[in-house]
């Protein structure tokens, strides 16, 4: 039984923490008062999404929901830096879109990126080596490596085709595509034989080619959930070129032009800009129509809109080579396949500042400690002035400075925060 087609997935992923920095002093023999010597912490691992293009479905998301970057280790002694926590590179197939949970917004299109990078590992704390002076030459402190980023995501796969063939169940659809390129989808005589979305590349001629997609069966309702047309609709998103398959043969009892309606109306309902999409008729089983009123039915009807209709029986491989032909001409005129630029804004994390603060004093450096001090500054980009700006707006709301200055701080004092260190003026 052939696995299933999976192609949303809602994870959770999680770079590494950064390691501690340590307290360390040089010990050698023959060498009196050896200075400060702590290594610094290794940076946490990075969480890093890359195209993988043997894969076609999230399948490897159905199972494990929770992806976790190595920690960075701890520094040590003879300023030895700690070893950085090993990446972990998460594989999805070309054409997936990286959403936040939270919002929807999109973060990244990995459509023409082969790599990028969704959560930094924290950076490694200082080790004691890095706060001496002349007037601190024995210090006793070091600094913790920062926590690394955590968020949920969506990932969510938009095939890359740039023709889509829409139409009922068991109008033709992967017996077209089947004739027209390699692809060798699964045919029968049966509603739904078509599961999930088949590709396949159409050669039309020498250095023209185009990929084409069978979207599996849509049907009235498909826009609010009914069939499957529902769970595939989104993978025509990104077709330039639409050919609508009917079916003319009669030979269910349909009515063609019903048919062509309804399924443009479920294309509306779920996206009307996808509706305007330029489309093709397929005129689908000319060879075994039963009543030839049917056919001019259609034409009438779509013609009168403005579309061309081509006359093919996909089974016979008659028309069919022109309907290719027509679509790679159509191709050559529109833009390329759309690539969705992020819409994501990175939110100020939201921080308790209420929590404990450890404050301790060493010789005219005042060293600060709290774990949501740790998740602040990991969501700080120092060099943005706005950026910076929220950062001391966020102490200040916090009641650090007054607790600074009752303990009896001085202008000129250093403020250690982390691997951040800066003068006190009030």
């Amino acid at each position: 039984m052939a696995a299933p087609f999976v192609d949303t997935a809602k994870i959770t992923v999680r770079s590494g923490n950064g390691g501690n920095g340590v307290v360390s002093f040089h010990r050698e023999k023959y060498v009196a008062n050896g200075g400060p010597d702590g290594g610094d912490g290794g940076r946490g691992g990075d969480i890093v999404v890359e195209v993988n293009d043997h894969l076609s479905t999230l399948m490897d998301f159905r199972y494990k929901r929770k992806y976790v970057a190595g920690n960075g280790a701890d520094g040590a002694g003879k300023r030895c830096t700690g070893k950085d926590g090993e990446n972990l590179v998460i594989r999805v197939p070309r054409g997936t879109i990286i959403r936040d949970a939270e919002s929807g917004e999109i973060i990244q299109d990995m459509s023409k990126t082969d790599s990028f990078v969704l959560c930094r590992g924290g950076r490694g704390g200082w080790g004691n080596q890095h706060f001496a002076t002349p007037t601190r030459q024995v210090p006793r402190f070091a600094k913790a490596g920062l926590p690394g980023q955590s968020r949920d995501i969506v990932l969510e796969l938009k095939l890359l085709a740039d023709v889509g063939l829409v139409g009922f169940p068991n109008v033709g659809k992967s017996t077209l595509l089947s004739v027209v390129s390699r692809a060798q989808p699964k045919i029968a005589n049966y509603h739904f034989t078509t599961l999930f979305p088949n590709l396949g590349v159409v050669y039309v001629d020498e250095g023209v080619s185009f990929v084409m997609a069978d979207i599996p069966g849509i049907i009235e309702g498909a826009a609010e959930g009914a069939g499957l047309g529902h769970d595939f609709l989104r993978h025509i998103d990104r077709c330039r070129l639409l050919i609508h398959v009917v079916d003319v043969s009669g030979s269910e009892g349909r009515d063609p032009v019903a048919d062509f309606e309804a399924i443009n109306e479920e294309l509306k309902r779920y996206s009307p800009e996808l509706a305007s999409r330029k489309m093709i008729v397929a005129a689908n089983k000319v060879d075994i129509t039963e009543d030839t009123g049917l056919l001019d039915k259609l034409r009438a009807h779509v013609e009168g809109l403005g579309l061309e209709v081509f006359e093919i029986s996909a089974a016979a491989h008659q028309g069919t080579r022109a309907l290719v032909q027509k679509a790679a001409r159509e191709l050559q005129q529109l833009p390329p396949v759309a690539v969705y630029e992020p819409t994501y804004v990175e939110r100020p994390p939201e921080v308790d500042t209420s929590e404990e603060v450890s404050i301790q004093e060493f010789d005219g450096t005042w060293v600060i400690d709290a774990p949501w001090l740790q998740r602040l500054i990991a969501n700080v980009n120092f060099g943005d002035y706005e950026s910076r700006n929220w950062f001391d707006q966020k102490l200040r709301q916090s009641g650090l400075f007054d607790k600074l200055e009752e303990l009896g701080i001085k202008d000129g004092d250093i403020v250690s925060l982390y691997d951040l260190e800066f003068e006190y003026q009030r």
